[in-house]
């Protein structure tokens, strides 16, 4: 069943055109990389997504309603939730007030407790504050107060930006076990090899263009790709 569909989507900021033409799809269950350089025009799909950054043309739908002209609230009171490349945790909330008021928020929310089962490090930090964590312990803050509203799709953008090598083999590991909760994943990334262990299929963004779509398997298979659009060499990602 395809859970979200993006069909031609043109996005501007002002009058500069962003995303030209930009179509993709997930279906239930799926984990979905959407790969490209910076700036390519991740960011800006996931915010045509979430309503943040509505697109001029095109449609967007989940599961088979029309999302363009919804705000990001109504989006996200359908089950999408963004987790952005920020993270935009409340600094002066603990660990626990931040998930908490998520819980609180959500209409059909998940025990907190889950959330920490699903990531033992902030079982330690319950009661640290926002501001006083690591970017890693902060980027696994913002995954679990998505979670605890129980989406149906998630949009990771570029979830290991800023992490040292060590956190993002942690953070691979931890959302691991979230696909494993029956959510469907759009993940943006730079990281390649990070993409690549998570995702079975990707599309490959270029200057808001979509220039390949495809399994993560034909992808590892195109050395023109890797090498011109997303600047890997294919011995690191196979």
């Amino acid at each position: 069943m395809t859970v979200l569909e993006v069909d031609g989507i043109d996005t501007y900021y002002g009058n500069s055109h962003v995303l030209h033409d930009v179509s993709l799809e997930l279906a239930e269950g799926e984990v979905v990389a959407l790969l490209g350089r910076n700036g390519a025009g991740k960011t800006t799909t996931m915010r045509s997504i979430m309503g943040t950054t509505p697109p001029r043309r095109g449609r967007i739908s989940y599961r088979g309603t029309d999302l363009v002209g919804r705000s990001p609230n109504e989006i996200n009171r359908l089950g999408i939730d963004l987790v952005p490349e920020d993270r935009r945790v409340f600094p002066t909330l603990t660990v626990q007030e931040n998930l908490t008021l998520a819980h609180k928020l959500a209409d059909d929310p998940r025990p907190v407790e889950e959330m920490y089962e699903l990531f033992p490090i902030l079982d330690d930090l319950r009661r640290n504050r926002g501001r006083n964590l690591s970017g890693g312990e902060q980027q696994m803050l913002s995954v679990a107060r998505a979670l605890v509203q129980r989406p149906s799709l998630l949009l990771l953008d570029e979830p290991t930006e800023g992490l040292a090598p060590v956190i993002v083999d942690d953070l691979r590991e931890m959302l691991r076990d979230v696909v494993s909760q029956d959510v469907t994943v759009l993940l943006s990334e730079q990281n390649v090899t990070f993409a690549f262990a998570l995702a079975t299929r990707g599309y490959v963004i270029d200057t808001g263009s979509i220039v390949f779509e495809g399994t993560i398997d034909e992808l590892q298979d195109r050395d023109d790709l890797l090498e011109q659009y997303l600047a890997v060499s294919p011995e690191e990602v196979r």
